[in-house]
């Protein structure tokens, strides 16, 4: 390829993208943006549009749009500029000269095509709409899509108005109602992208594309009926039923937002204006502004584990057990060699066969799930622990057992090996007593369903070796969780924060309450599943155990009636029945009787946020965004509130401290606030740089 004199932009001004013209004038834009993956920043767009003013004075043949690097075209935009947007006035600019840019792409007198190489999100795929056609790289990852209601926003670079006009606005609602991203098929047959091809003939594919000039499609019939003043009103309506059904819209109302603008515009000219005038109004609520807090700590996990790579190609799990076989699966899934080992053959072949369901679950497709599945092995005689480079210990909850465990395993396994137990409560010093070098001990605690919970809490004792957790953040981030560093007190920071909560609603139901009324104060609130829900699904017996540990530290003891049923065989789920009757893994719920609401989400909720605070100031994390981070992605904790103490700053710590002492006043001394209290409102009150 050679440059363009007459294209190319000055260089001190384009650090973001390339510029090249081929033997056929057609022009190469390639991006290439600051960090892992590319995002449009304000600067991005800024330089696009330098980029677009000099292929209008010398117009190539045609336009590719690809991306430098290999994992994608375009992420969206850059999240980490929300947080810096002074008012919905300056939001509103931002998007209009962001179409506006958008738009001049679409007007080019030549045509153009994207190549989707992977992500092509949020921002990414409205810039790849506003080319003539898009060409797909084949891949199985669900990674074309519009998913800024996860960010309580909707699409604000034309997304709203050009997805309806090239796919039709059911499939466009589908993408942007769910937020859900699909695989390049799945969007071939959308009609979002015009072809597919395979990763490495993505550039004579482009040119062929390019060439062919297909003109722009039209959407089916039905849904050109659709746009229509008459029919827009009643597909609207059902829409509205449809989004109701899954989410509270008075917490995340970006959904209804979208809704509402194609029942006024439908995606006509008029609807662009529209669009930035909603995105900035949703930019500034108080679910967008903490569910972007909540992306940018979900990034800050991820880069915790900079500082090493674990490596980790072999993983041994002992315990063949719900959570053994599940972390094996997904081990296995993530591309490792796994032995999994039990005290007899039966218990790992059972194992086996709950890993290959998980991994049938996850994969679907027969070939995929043989390839991960051969990857899995049972190993009774415990043989793989020799050679491998990690051995996650996940036996019952005792700390004897453990303990006898890891002083066999320490003599089998190799020296540099990472020695890791799944304890959900147990300190690691009193796992470790057995052990000659007892600094190699780290803790992993992974969540219940691992498919599904993106939290692991990687946990340290006093004397464990800080390259030790190091390798053990990193082996999270391999397996593509959430790392979560942690002390290990009793309960580290998750079991610990939801013990006090779970205790608060057995002790309503024990003072009269429906559990169906507990549960539904809680789900009001934001809570993904009421707390005797849940603790009927986690099993009454293993909380019954994990209270135990956890009560002295955190001043509570489970009501006697939890003790009753476990003796009485009311486990929850597993046995049947616990607070509800369970059949087929759904729990039979009464009508709700007159209860009092608000008294009730104050014991519930404070409970657990008071304990947020004693955590952060005890140090079981280093500060309050991780004790936020932990509660939302280890217990699902209201996504829109921010996390526990994201709430309390909101609600005012003056406030959440009084609702506490009146608490305390009706109730006793398991409400008294946290000393912690005070520092982190001091915090709150210093000077924001």
């Amino acid at each position: 390829m050679k440059d363009s004199q007459d294209r190319r932009a000055p260089a001190s001004s384009i650090r973001n993208w390339t510029l090249e013209t081929d033997d056929q004038d057609i022009a190469w834009l390639g991006i290439r943006t600051e960090g892992s993956t590319n995002v449009l920043s304000e600067r991005v767009l800024q330089e696009l549009d330098v980029v677009i003013e000099a292929l209008y004075t010398a117009p190539p043949a045609g336009l590719i749009i690809f991306s430098h690097k290999d994992n994608g075209f375009i992420a969206g935009a850059d999240i980490k500029e929300f947080p810096h947007l002074a008012s919905a006035a300056e939001a509103e600019a931002r998007i209009l000269t962001g179409q506006a840019i958008l738009q001049r792409l679409e007007d080019l007198p030549v045509p153009s095509v994207a190549v989707l190489n992977g992500m092509a999100l949020g921002g990414g795929l409205e810039l790849a709409l506003a080319c003539r056609t898009r060409l797909g790289v084949a891949s199985t990852r669900r990674n074309i899509g519009l998913p800024e209601v996860q960010l309580g926003v909707h699409p604000g670079l034309g997304g709203t108005v050009r997805a309806p006009r090239l796919v039709g606005v059911r499939k466009a609602m589908e993408l942007m109602l769910g937020g859900k991203p699909v695989t390049p098929e799945q969007a071939l047959r959308m009609g979002l992208i015009d072809k597919l091809c395979e990763p490495a003939n993505w550039r004579p594919a482009a040119t062929e594309l390019l060439n062919e000039s297909p003109s722009r499609r039209s959407p089916p019939l039905a849904d050109r009926l659709l746009r229509s003043g008459l029919m827009r009103p009643m597909l609207a309506a059902f829409l509205r039923r449809q989004v109701a059904r899954r989410v509270n819209t008075k917490h995340y109302p970006a959904p209804i937002a979208i809704i509402d603008l194609w029942q006024r515009y439908g995606a006509t000219d008029k609807s662009y204006g529209a669009e930035a005038a909603s995105f900035a109004k949703l930019a500034f609520t108080e679910t967008s502004q903490n569910l972007v807090r909540i992306f940018l700590l979900q990034d800050r996990l991820k880069s915790m584990a900079k500082a090493a790579k674990a490596g980790v190609a072999h993983v041994h799990v002992v315990g063949a057990g719900t959570m053994g076989a599940d972390i094996a699966a997904w081990c296995a899934l993530k591309g490792m060699s796994v032995t999994l080992q039990d005290r007899e053959k039966h218990f790992v072949e059972a194992g086996l066969a709950r890993a290959r369901a998980s991994l049938h679950r996850k994969l679907r497709e027969d070939a995929l799930v043989a390839e991960a599945a051969a990857r899995l092995v049972g190993d009774h005689t415990g043989e793989g622990a020799r050679n491998a480079d990690l051995i996650v210990e996940a036996i019952f909850e005792n700390k004897d057992a453990k303990q006898a465990l890891f002083t066999s395993l320490e003599q089998r396994a190799r020296p540099d090996a990472l020695l890791a137990t799944n304890t959900s409560s147990i300190p690691l010093e009193q796992i470790a007593a057995g052990m000659r070098r007892p600094a190699r001990l780290v803790g992993l605690h992974f969540f219940n369903p691992v498919a599904r919970m993106p939290l692991v809490e990687v946990v340290q004792s006093t004397v464990t070796d800080s390259q030790v957790v190091e390798q053990a953040i990193a082996f999270v981030k391999q397996i593509g969780k959430l790392p979560l560093p942690c002390k290990a007190t009793p309960g580290f920071l998750v079991n610990r924060i939801l013990a006090p909560y779970m205790d608060e609603a057995f002790r309503l139901v024990e003072e009269g309450a429906q559990p169906e009324a507990v549960d539904k104060v809680a789900t009001n609130f934001g809570m993904p599943v009421g707390p005797l829900e849940l603790a009927d699904s986690v099993g009454l017996d293993i909380l019954l155990h994990v209270g135990e540990i956890v009560g002295p530290t955190i001043g509570r003891e489970l009501p006697a009636g939890i003790g009753k049923m476990v003796a009485a065989g009311q486990l929850g789920e597993k046995s049947g029945q616990g607070f509800y009757l369970w059949k087929d893994g759904k729990a039979f719920k009464g009508k709700i009787r007159k209860h009092n609401n608000t008294d009730m989400q104050e014991r519930l909720i404070l409970s657990l946020v008071n304990e947020a605070a004693a955590c952060v100031g005890n140090g079981v994390v280093t500060d309050a965004d991780l004790a936020d981070a932990g509660t939302i992605f280890g217990t699902g904790f209201a996504p829109f509130r921010g996390g526990p103490l994201a709430y309390a700053r909101t609600r005012g710590i003056p406030d959440i401290t009084a609702a506490l002492r009146e608490l305390e006043k009706q109730h006793g001394t398991r409400f008294s606030p946290s000393g912690a209290w005070t520092a982190l409102q001091t915090i709150d009150q210093k000077p924001q740089s």
